[in-house]
């Protein structure tokens, strides 16, 4: 987010930056127990997700959800059901951030992103 936003400093500051651009940034899991560092590691019956929907709903302008990695994605869409609200909405998966993932290199991923959320924040200005 630092590259394509310019979002540097304190934690705050980031976060300022990222909502200044019109980005949420949440974890699909709110906890869970993962006894590794790998997605693969995560004990589905410890996940807890976020309340995505009461967040979804409050903030209904919300047309795009991005995922860090299909790992991601699949949890969210295994955890949530709400599929009027879904239908609603652009899911995509992003190529996860992770080092594990190194099938892409670096220029690779951050096009990718740039390219997914680039597009969507010059929509929203637009």
């Amino acid at each position: 987010m630092h590259i394509i936003f310019g979002a540097e400093g304190s934690y705050r500051s980031r976060s300022e930056r990222l909502i200044d651009c019109g980005i949420a940034l949440w974890d699909v899991l709110a906890n869970s127990v993962r006894p590794g560092s790998m997605d693969a590691d995560i004990r589905i019956e410890t996940a807890v997700p976020n309340d995505f929907e009461r967040f979804l709903l409050t903030y209904n302008q919300i047309k795009l959800v991005c995922f860090n990695g299909k790992k991601a994605e699949q949890l969210f869409r295994r955890m949530h059901t709400f599929d009027e609200l879904q239908s609603k909405l652009r899911l995509v998966s992003l190529p996860s951030t992770s080092p594990a993932h190194a099938t892409l290199s670096f220029d690779k991923k951050l096009a990718a992103w740039r390219n997914i959320i680039g597009q969507a924040v010059s929509m929203e200005k637009s």
